[in-house]
């Protein structure tokens, strides 16, 4: 009776988040919407001439498996017209396997992680953790191949300390990061009982237990020799669901920042009026961020300008004009970046911890984010943009920022606006708990980035021909 249905969006990225548990599966995923809805993958060793490149072409390519970059070309597109570009990462802060990850203490296997980013990592005790990644394995004809496995069952686990032996544990929880945050694989009897021991010669079992490769070659049918090497990623294997009284939030691991990942990738998929724009319409999913993007595949290489330029430099076809030796310049000049990165909602628990006038709430919109010292690329300019689509098809839309007793976080919008020359806004839906093992977010406020981002990709080319800056 008090239920009511939430939007399809928000169903669909429930199931799309439960299938994207490292940055490596949130890429295959994305690439999967994208492939459906008639996007040919291409590849950044080819040659983008000879007619490969066509007025209303839909393309995409990955980079290390991780980042992602899809373009459609407008149907009026010439070069050096404009891009209109949503910014989105694929990474969230997580615990990584260590290169040699096998600990026993105590009678327990324990596996050794990484931290990556900056996680709130006392959330990740007693959970029900697995892991997932990709694996490099050895093919029978002696080639390797990067294979993507994910451990559907709880294996591991990071107890606490019973409050018994811990009085003080309620009043101020502190542990160890090296110590006291390695997760649990089995216990060494039951180990020993097993029978599993080291293959002589196979290196993954020298550094790791060999139960856990067991665990990965069964779940990828290959054998335990076969397995050279991997980057694995801890998850929690509880799924994101839709909860709350009026199925109103998404209680979920890595909100941040598939969310707004899934949404470019949606709105690029479903935005209309593509025959009639002059612009290339693009989404880029960056690995990374959560670490600081200066990495082969985060937003702080060269991975979207070298797109950017090649695209700009590229005949397509049917176009109306050659390519001019400054058509890059030029349209960067006619571009704007959407940096999409989520946003903090108003806690009602800690509601002093936000400006009085700047207390985003979920269900009324994606929030533009604004930050005088530049944490946010954000500028009169380029926020006008947004605010006047969302004006026109009456999409909410809110502003924040941060206190000035407080300190601002950052996002992939300054650094591509400053190597680009690029005019940004950053923007996110809102969400609580930013950076735990499980976050909350609103189902309403799916659809409402969508929206806003498809009116962006259908109409930023118009509108820009109306806005006159120097």
């Amino acid at each position: 009776m008090y239920k009511s249905e939430p939007p399809e969006e928000a169903k669909d990225f429930i199931e799309f988040v439960n299938k994207s548990p490292s940055p490596f599966h949130a890429t295959q995923e994305a690439a999967e919407i994208l492939k459906a809805n008639g996007f040919k993958e291409i590849k950044e060793r080819d040659s983008w001439n000879d007619g490969l490149i066509q007025r209303e072409g839909k393309y995409f390519f990955t980079r290390n498996g991780s980042a992602i970059i899809a373009f459609q070309v407008g149907g009026k597109y010439n070069p050096g017209n404009g891009f209109s570009i949503i910014g989105t990462h694929t990474d969230s802060p997580c615990l990584k396997l260590k290169p040699v990850s096998k600990k026993e203490k105590t009678g327990y296997l324990e596996v050794g992680v990484q931290l990556y980013g900056g996680g709130i990592w006392h959330t990740w005790f007693d959970r029900d953790l697995s892991v997932a990644g990709r694996v490099l394995i050895q093919q029978e004809d002696g080639t390797f191949k990067h294979t993507l496995v994910k451990i559907d069952r709880p294996i591991l686990r990071i107890p606490t300390l019973a409050i018994h032996l811990d009085r003080t544990a309620n009043e101020n929880f502190k542990f160890n990061k090296e110590t006291q945050l390695a997760p649990i694989l089995a216990t060494a009897t039951k180990a020993q009982l097993s029978g599993i021991e080291p293959t002589e010669g196979v290196e993954a079992e020298a550094n790791h237990h060999p139960i856990l490769i067991h665990i990965l070659a069964e779940e990828m049918s290959v054998k335990p020799s076969q397995i050279r090497d991997f980057e694995l990623a801890v998850y929690d294997t509880q799924k994101s669901v839709i909860g709350g009284a009026f199925n109103e939030f998404i209680f979920s691991p890595r909100l941040d920042n598939l969310e707004m990942s899934y949404c470019a990738v949606r709105s690029l998929v479903e935005a209309k009026g593509l025959e009639n724009d002059s612009n290339i319409r693009v989404a880029a999913l960056f690995d990374n961020e959560e670490v600081g993007s200066l990495t082969a595949h985060g937003a702080d290489s060269n991975l979207l300008p070298a797109t950017l330029q090649r695209l700009a430099n590229t005949k397509v076809v049917d176009a109306s004009k050659e390519v001019s030796p400054t058509a890059f310049e030029e349209a960067i000049h006619k571009s704007i970046l959407v940096s999409a990165d989520m946003a903090h909602a108003v806690n009602p628990n800690y509601a002093d911890k936000h400006e009085e006038n700047h207390r985003p709430e979920m269900h009324k919109g994606t929030v533009i984010k604004i930050n005088a010292n530049q944490r946010y690329a954000t500028t009169a300019v380029t926020g006008f943009v947004l605010k006047e689509l969302a004006k026109k098809h009456q999409i909410p839309l809110q502003e924040f920022v941060v206190r000035n007793d407080s300190s601002c976080g950052s996002t992939i919008g300054p650094m591509l606006s400053a190597k680009l020359g690029l005019r940004t806004v950053d923007i996110g839906n809102p969400q609580l708990s930013m950076h735990s093992i499980r976050e909350t977010g609103g189902t309403d406020d799916i659809k409402h980035a969508i929206d806003l981002f498809k009116v962006f990709y259908e109409e930023f080319a118009e509108l820009d021909q109306k806005i006159i800056v120097d």
